[in-house]
Formats: C-alpha cells, sequence, structure tokens
C-alpha cells in the first residue's frame, strides 16, 4: 500500500474518524489537529504526491494545528465549570419544589430556571413545598437535591 491512490482513501477516512471522535468525546480540540493533518495528507496524495510527503505532511500540520488550538482550549478549559454539557449543567443550580419532597427515596418535582424535575433528597428528609434547592447530583432523569434554607411560597396556580 504505497502508492497515492490507495493512500488518499486512508486519509479520508482517517480525517472523518478523527473529527467523529472529536465530536463524540469531551474535551477541548485533542483529535481535531489530526484530522486537519489527516485532511492535509489526503490533498497531497489528490495531488500525486508521494507517501513520504504526505507522512510529512500529516505530522507538521497536525503539530501545527495542535500549537495554534492549544491556548484556546487552555482558555475554554480554565473558563469551564466542568459540567456544562447536557442535565450535568443543572448541577449546583438552585431549584424551587413544585410538589414536596416526601424523602426517603420516593420523589417530588423541582422547578430549575424553566425546567421542571423530578427530585429526590439527597439526606432522605422530606423538603416541603416551595422550600429552595441546590442540584447536588443527577441521577438519570431525576435531580437529587438539597435543602437550602428558608421557605417561599409557591407560585399562585394559573386561572382557568
Amino acid at each position: 500500500m504505497s502508492s497515492p491512490e490507495d493512500w488518499r482513501w486512508v486519509w479520508l477516512v482517517a480525517a472523518v474518524f478523527l473529527t467523529a471522535g472529536e465530536m463524540a468525546t469531551p474535551g477541548s480540540f485533542f483529535l481535531f489537529p489530526f484530522a486537519v493533518g489527516a485532511l492535509a495528507a489526503a490533498g497531497l496524495a489528490f495531488a500525486d504526491v508521494g507517501v513520504t510527503g504526505e507522512w510529512i505532511a500529516f505530522i507538521a500540520v497536525s503539530v501545527a494545528a495542535l500549537a495554534a488550538l492549544r491556548p484556546i482550549a487552555r482558555k475554554l478549559d480554565i473558563d469551564g465549570d466542568g459540567h456544562g454539557i447536557g442535565s450535568r449543567r443543572l448541577i449546583g443550580q438552585n431549584a424551587t419544589v413544585l410538589d414536596e419532597i416526601p424523602g426517603h427515596g420516593e420523589l417530588g418535582m423541582v422547578r430549575v430556571h424553566r425546567e421542571e424535575w423530578r427530585a429526590e433528597s439527597y439526606d432522605g428528609s422530606p423538603i416541603p413545598t416551595g422550600a429552595v434547592v441546590r442540584v447536588a447530583e443527577i441521577e438519570g432523569t431525576r435531580v437529587i437535591v438539597l435543602p437550602l434554607g428558608e421557605i417561599t411560597p409557591p407560585p399562585p396556580a394559573p386561572r382557568s
């Protein structure tokens, strides 16, 4: 497999898989520079450059892309809160209890921002309607909450 014609498809497939891998894994630009390098090598393969030249281009472009993207990745890692993806973004957020959480593994209902979630008490204690709680964990489709303090009255029911 030393002909550029064979390698052009290898490089294209590598670029696609590396890009897909970057999108599928949380993190900051680790596989993407190699995808860019593979794409550059594929371009050279389509231009009938030798395999040695393709490998040199792959390594050089990958290193250059990695060097260019590392400062951005570091900034994103510093600015990020560590959770922020999917339902994990709710961890640490305050919520209001809509339906009492009876405790001992039984579920109630809370509102976090505009979303309503089934909720369970972290320590198994009951939490009354109107209490302000903090989301401690996410387990599947429910949040595990800790009470914060004073009880606020529940919002009035909508009138028909």
